[in-house]
């Protein structure tokens, strides 16, 4: 990493342009993007987005150009005891294109550690002539000896031991922000990463099966970390295949075929009205209350739409004045409390029947819920004991696995 890409990095997240930071140090965007990109390659972070075409610095940049401070602090001393330091009003100019390497600073200190070069290069499993000609390109850049060469070794020259200081400064400072990216890696590298449709609520099958798979982790003594992310069917897919989950519980088997999968629960969708709802038919319940179906980016909100413009009854929704909600909690409070109707799988509905009234549609929707994964071994496992729960639970209910038979 050299220390001029830092700059270019701190002055993006300050300026928050890539193209106007190009302009200020007469670089190519490309240029500046590469710094930018090197420098979240060794903090394993990501900085800025694009967002409607413009550069959108994260949170988290914040906290690195926090820890950039202390290292820019000592490239604008650096400027002072350089050979040819750069002129009044340039120094943002030079400061984007110093080519010292942080690997470059780590090895000068090493050396003065050591007091020997040949020491300090069987330290650092490099060749003596190699880390000679890395000293002496650092003491052409200062214009000046930084080693006196003595019969017991090397040791340290006024001027060496001024600049040594600020070198020092600059890697403790590069190395703790390395040691918090090494740290984000580990706690990565020990997770498990569970991804779930979200629950119609704390008494539905997928809530309680998520909270026996923590259950049943932590009693185990698993060494890897849990941690549960909720969201939709069509941000599950994207996010396994992205790599930021590892195991999806989702409500659709449409995207899967990248991933090792299985179904999960097999059953049917059915209609969820008012408790206090008289109609008979599902036409009768469409007829007479607002609709509120998941949204299209859900398993069951596709399944929904489909049913509801079916060709065969082209009457069911045409013409309505439709709510679409990625929230099912949302869902069944404004079915239980507002008048509305809408869809749920049978096993989901079943739990809350004591808020709203189950109707069954005119015909059999099949629907069925899947787990997948992405073959690490900690994967497999959690998919091992959400089975296990779903089983059981399964078992409490008796309808997952079983179809409605069919209306004569």
């Amino acid at each position: 990493m050299y220390l001029g890409a830092l700059f270019i990095a701190d002055m993006v997240f300050s300026v928050g342009s890539v193209r106007e930071t190009a302009r200020r140090l007469c670089f190519s965007a490309s240029t500046v993007s590469g710094a930018l990109r090197r420098l979240e390659t060794e903090l394993a972070l990501k900085l800025v987005e694009r967002a409607s075409g413009e550069l959108a610095t994260l949170l988290a940049s914040s906290k690195v150009q926090k820890g950039l401070q202390p290292i820019l602090a000592g490239m604008r001393q650096l400027s002072a005891l350089m050979k040819e330091p750069p002129a009044p009003g340039e120094y943002d100019q030079w400061a984007a294109r110093l080519s010292l390497k942080i690997a470059t600073i780590e090895r000068f200190l090493e050396v003065a550690d050591q007091g020997s070069i040949n020491r300090a290069a069987r330290r650092l499993r490099l060749g003596q002539p190699q880390l000679s000609l890395q000293i002496a390109n650092l003491e052409e850049l200062f214009g000046c000896r930084l080693f006196a060469r003595q019969a017991q070794g090397s040791v340290l020259t006024e001027a060496g031991q001024e600049i040594h200081a600020i070198l020092a400064a600059i890697a403790h400072a590069w190395d703790e922000m390395k040691a918090a990216a090494d740290e984000r890696f580990q706690r990565t590298a020990r997770s498990v990463r569970i991804g779930s449709i979200i629950p119609t609520g704390s008494e539905s099958w997928v809530a309680r099966s998520l909270a026996s798979l923590v259950s049943r982790w932590n009693i185990g003594g698993n060494r890897n970390m849990l941690s549960l992310l909720l969201m939709t069917a069509d941000d599950l897919r994207e996010a396994l295949r992205s790599g930021r989950i590892d195991v999806a519980i989702v409500d659709s088997v449409f995207g899967l075929d990248a991933f090792e999968h299985m179904e999960l629960v097999s059953t049917d969708m059915v209609a969820i009205a008012p408790i206090d709802s008289t109609e008979e038919t599902f036409a009768a319940l469409v007829e007479n209350h607002p609709l509120c179906v998941p949204s299209p980016r859900t398993g069951i909100g596709n399944a929904a739409t489909a049913f509801g413009y079916d060709s065969r009854d082209r009457r069911r929704f045409r013409g309505r004045d439709i709510t679409s909600a990625d929230s099912l909690p949302v869902i069944v409070d404004l079915v239980a409390n507002h008048g509305y109707v809408s869809f749920l799988g049978r096993v989901s509905a079943l739990p809350i029947s004591d808020k709203v009234r189950i109707v069954d549609p005119d015909e059999i929707l099949p629907l069925s819920y899947h787990l997948a994964h992405n073959g690490r071994k900690a994967s497999v496992e959690a998919c091992r004991l959400i089975q296990q729960a779903v089983r059981e639970l399964v078992g409490e209910t008796g309808t997952a696995r079983r179809r409605l038979p069919s209306r004569e």
